[in-house]
């Protein structure tokens, strides 16, 4: 069934769906790092991150649905048929092999297991846990039709829940104060740009380029297929 906008229900799933597909690793460890390098400054260099880590893939998955590209060598091609193909290679080899899809078993492994093990054992630790950790990614992603429901509907509220508990622990138990934190050289007088970089850390602005057609697939699928309302749906 087509329908002409999406519903307050409808635009919870797609929130749901790209918050899932983009909030990895370097979300969390990224602005928690920053806010203990711009100490009293957070607040700008929290608004640097935000324009690359937030504003920047927003603008990627727009260009996704409103250029109606099929993909990242669809959306590079008027650039020519050598760069768009040289573009979708080094951004998959970015996301996949050399920088993200690594710290995303890595980061939770470091975090919660690590810490109880030998230094000796961490090494055979990390390869069981990555191997068991990879085995479930890719039976949760080897269903392309169910991917709305298991991201948005499932893992995603789980991953919420889990993440307000880590939150409300920090809230009850803060480090200190950011007011009264000290401000590193970097953050005294390029708060903004160094925020902005880390932002852009989290390869989330790549992310939306490689993740935009399946999150416009899913938008489509949940009855939206004008171009416009595919937008404003995202």
């Amino acid at each position: 069934m087509q329908t002409s906008k999406a519903s307050i229900e409808q635009s919870i799933i797609i929130a749901s769906l790209i918050f899932g597909m983009l909030f990895g690793a370097g979300n969390l460890i990224f602005p928690v790092h920053l806010g203990q390098l711009a100490g009293s400054h957070w607040l700008i260099a929290s608004s640097g991150f935000l324009a690359s880590g937030v504003l920047l893939p927003l603008m990627a998955l727009l260009a996704i649905s409103i250029t109606k590209s099929n993909g990242i060598y669809d959306l590079a091609l008027p650039n020519g048929r050598t760069y768009a193909l040289i573009f979708l290679i080094l951004i998959h080899a970015t996301l996949g092999p050399l920088f993200a899809t690594p710290r995303t078993a890595t980061v939770p492994y470091e975090i919660g297991i690590a810490p109880h093990l030998s230094a000796a054992a961490n090494s055979w630790g990390l390869l069981i846990y990555s191997a068991l950790f990879f085995g479930l990614v890719y039976l949760f992603s080897n269903h392309e039709g169910k991917i709305t429901t298991l991201i948005g509907k499932v893992l995603n509220p789980l991953f919420l829940l889990l993440l307000f508990i880590i939150f409300l622990l920090a809230f009850i138990h803060p480090l200190g104060s950011g007011k009264t934190a000290s401000v590193t050289a970097a953050y005294t007088s390029h708060a903004f740009s160094n925020g902005f970089l880390q932002g852009y850390n989290t390869m989330d602005g790549l992310a939306a380029l490689a993740f935009g057609i399946t999150i416009i697939t899913a938008i489509k699928e949940l009855g939206i297929k004008k171009s416009r309302q595919i937008s404003l749906a995202t």
